[in-house]
């Protein structure tokens, strides 16, 4: 097993980001275009990624407790990689309800006319 510890962060994993097709697209990206995707469009979804991160990492309330936590590398990167996915599917989920909200007054206009 290697030791990465020696690694700085920059240099860490260097080689197979610079073989990532979708890295490669991201870093192609203006920051204000990665800044607008990075950004929930609905005060519901951000509440809601919140939650789910409050929920991954203990939900004590911080003005009460000193809450320190702390994990390795392998583990932080599970829950950046967990957080995205809740991230990835609570957009498309709100992209969804808007779509099927979009259809609905669509229809309604079409049965009215």
């Amino acid at each position: 097993m290697n030791n990465l510890s020696n690694h700085s962060p920059e240099s860490f994993g260097s080689e197979v980001l610079s073989s990532n097709l979708l890295w490669q697209y991201v870093k192609s990206m203006s920051p204000e275009t990665v800044a607008q995707l990075s950004k929930p469009t609905s005060p519901e979804v951000l509440q809601a990624i919140e939650h789910t991160i409050i929920n991954m990492l203990g939900g004590l309330p911080s003005e009460n407790f000193n809450v320190l936590i702390t994990t390795n590398r392998d583990n932080l990167g599970r829950l950046l990689a967990s957080a995205m996915m809740n991230g990835y599917f609570l957009r498309n989920a709100e992209q969804r309800m808007e779509l099927e909200k979009s259809l609905q007054v669509v229809e309604a206009d079409a049965s009215d006319s």
